[in-house]
């Protein structure tokens, strides 16, 4: 057994321990992908453990050990693709997958015919090039056009280099990582462009990572004479655990940040809760007092919510809320602001510029949006709604005061509608 990949395998292991640890407790369904990765990651040391068998089997160990480590870096080079869900992008991860499952056994086993071998060569390229253009209508992600800007190269590459004598074999085998792990280096440094440790790191070590399958090579063929201790070449495996602390941060980033979200969000509706609405509002009148402008505050009230939640139950008052939410989103600015204040209260703030006329004209659009019926499911609800206007600074000078003009104003526009309701 090759006992000196026995280290590298214990602390792997305990790396990609932490890293499920964390994973586990993480919102995001990215964290599962990097966690299988590394899962791969420590098959390529276990596997390489082997390698020295004589033999059959320590040729497959290298076979298992070398197609496990190009496997995990493409699923974390996936993982980072925005729109993994549309139907081209796991056909791209197979072709990826696929095509290196065919090659690496065919170069590394040996006593592959030469028509295989070029065949499968080409298959690293053709694959990933045939999703594109297959998918060509929905292939927009510019970052699905830097895999096939990466393996097409590589195939060619590949068909000049291995059958060259003596380290074809090694050559072709580097050069495959290096495009992995490369392109580990370009996706996350398209997906975590941000100041943080973690986004440093992270891109940092599969540089890292991905240059110690070029250095070696060319300093073998340039400079063959200088000798260098192996403890400097066992030095850019620091890449795996740099790596593997990169994307513990970025996990631990992402979940600070989706605290600070939940803390100021609505969690059914995703809206703004009443907190960062305080805030929102008082930020507006400040901005407006400066600027001589107006701020409309509307309060809108659901009127037959409380019938429809208790007579079809509190899942389709739920899917109600959702698309009420959604609703009003699609009707206001982007500059503008919904929240979620009551129970079957929102509020929405218009911020500068507004004025009166502007703020009706989107009281009566509202409000013919929320007298269509609903489809929630299997079911057709009317909803409706009463819907305020309170105009700052006509009909308030300050947050409190503002609020309350538009909840009378509310309430007036409910006691119109059904002369027994009151606040």
């Amino acid at each position: 057994m090759n006992w000196s990949e026995l280290p590298d395998l214990a602390a792997v292991v305990l790396l990609a321990g932490a890293f499920a640890s964390i994973s586990r407790r993480s919102h995001t369904h990215i964290s599962r992908i990097w966690l299988i990765g590394w899962v791969m990651i420590v098959l390529h040391f276990a596997a390489f453990l082997f390698t020295k068998v004589p033999g059959i089997w320590g040729t497959w160990a290298g076979v298992v050990g070398l197609v496990s480590l190009a496997w995990g870096g493409t699923l974390f080079m996936w993982a980072s693709v925005p729109d993994r869900q549309e139907n081209s992008s796991p056909w791209m991860l197979a072709a990826i997958l696929g095509s290196i499952a065919i090659y690496i056994p065919l170069l590394v086993a040996g006593h592959a015919p030469d028509w295989a071998l070029t065949l499968a060569a080409s298959l690293v390229g053709l694959l990933p090039l045939a999703v594109a253009l297959t998918a060509m209508r929905n292939f927009e992600p510019s970052l699905r056009w830097v895999n096939v800007l990466q393996y097409c190269p590589l195939s060619i590459f590949l068909l000049i280099i291995q059958n060259r004598p003596g380290n074809g074999t090694a050559l072709a085998m580097n050069a495959i990582l290096f495009t992995v792990y490369f392109g580990c280096c370009i996706h996350f440094w398209y997906s975590y462009r941000r100041a943080t440790a973690g986004a440093f790191i992270t891109i940092a070590g599969f540089l890292a990572w991905a240059l110690v399958f070029v250095v070696v090579p060319l300093m073998t063929a340039l400079w063959p004479a200088v000798h260098i201790e192996s403890e400097v070449w066992n030095l850019p495996k620091l890449g795996y655990y740099v790596v593997a602390v990169g994307m513990i941060l970025l996990l631990l980033e992402d979940q600070i940040e989706h605290n600070k979200s939940l803390a100021l969000h609505d969690d059914l509706t995703g809206l703004a809760n009443r907190r960062l609405y305080q805030d929102r509002l008082s930020i507006a009148l400040e901005r407006a007092r400066r600027n001589g402008t107006q701020v409309a505050l509307l309060m809108v009230d659901l009127d037959y919510f409380k019938q429809v939640n208790d007579s079809m139950g509190h899942h389709v008052g739920d899917l109600a809320l959702k698309q009420v939410a959604a609703l009003l989103i699609g009707r206001v600015r982007r500059s503008d602001t919904v929240a979620r204040t009551g129970g079957d209260e929102f509020s929405v703030i218009l911020a500068e510029p507004t004025s009166r006329s502007a703020a009706e004209l989107v009281r009566n659009s509202l409000l013919q949006l929320l007298s269509e019926p609903l489809q929630l499911g299997e079911y057709k609800v009317h909803i409706g709604a009463s819907v305020g206007i309170a105009v700052f600074p006509e009909d308030a000078h300050d947050t409190e005061s503002l609020c309350i003009a538009a909840d009378l104003r509310m309430y007036e526009s409910k006691h119109e509608l059904d002369p027994q309701a009151h606040p």
